[in-house]
């Protein structure tokens, strides 16, 4: 009998490498950053400043941890499955922590997080199927997000308030398309499996 574990010419990747440090470090951000973030009840202009310098801190790691475990084959199933929790945790905290400290209104934290919820519930239902790709919307969508809310969490004014209310805007939008094309690439995969098995089947 071959020995699988032989035959396989992937080396085994341990789940101690610097890509899934990084998500860690993303994960144990978020405890710090909503401290941070929540001081004087958002009014503290020194720990906007230290929340807004944290948060992208966690957003460079996102990135960073991405690219590492591409470009150096660091791909895990821990990865995999901690990555989408640190980066929910990450915006779901501060869209919460903003509308906590009435600087951001509820409803724009209640609609992002509805996507970001209910496309991660989707993505776990249709995953016997296949996976789908990030789209070129979403990464857009998650840029601008990310942007939005560190203007936010930053304590400044004027003219950077008009941007982030506008780039807000953007990622609102960005959010609701880019879901429901979620939605109609996941209901054509499914589609896709189900012919495929129909196909597959014994003609009776």
């Amino acid at each position: 009998m071959v020995d699988a574990d032989r035959t396989d010419p992937r080396p085994r990747v341990s789940i101690y490498n610097i890509a899934n440090a990084l998500t860690v470090l993303r994960i144990a951000l978020v405890p710090v950053f909503v401290f941070a973030l929540l001081q004087d009840d958002g009014a503290a202009t020194s720990w906007r400043w230290i929340a807004a310098g944290v948060f992208a801190l966690a957003i460079a790691t996102d990135k960073l941890d991405g690219d590492l475990a591409r470009k150096h084959g660091l791909v895990t199933d821990f990865g995999k499955i901690a990555d989408p929790i640190a980066d929910k945790a990450l915006i779901g905290s501060a869209l919460v922590g903003l509308s906590v400290v009435h600087l951001l209104p509820w409803w724009v934290t209640l609609v992002i997080m509805t996507r970001e919820l209910g496309i991660t519930l989707l993505r776990f239902l249709v995953i016997r199927h296949g996976v789908i790709p990030a789209s070129r919307g979403g990464k857009a969508k998650t840029f601008v997000q990310s942007l939005a809310i560190w203007l936010y969490i930053m304590p400044v004014g004027g003219a950077v308030g008009t941007v982030r209310w506008w780039l807000m805007g953007a990622a609102i939008a960005l959010t609701v398309v880019t879901g429901l094309d979620y939605v109609a690439r996941a209901a054509r995969l499914a589609r896709g499996a189900s012919a495929a098995r129909a196909d597959a089947a014994p003609n009776g």
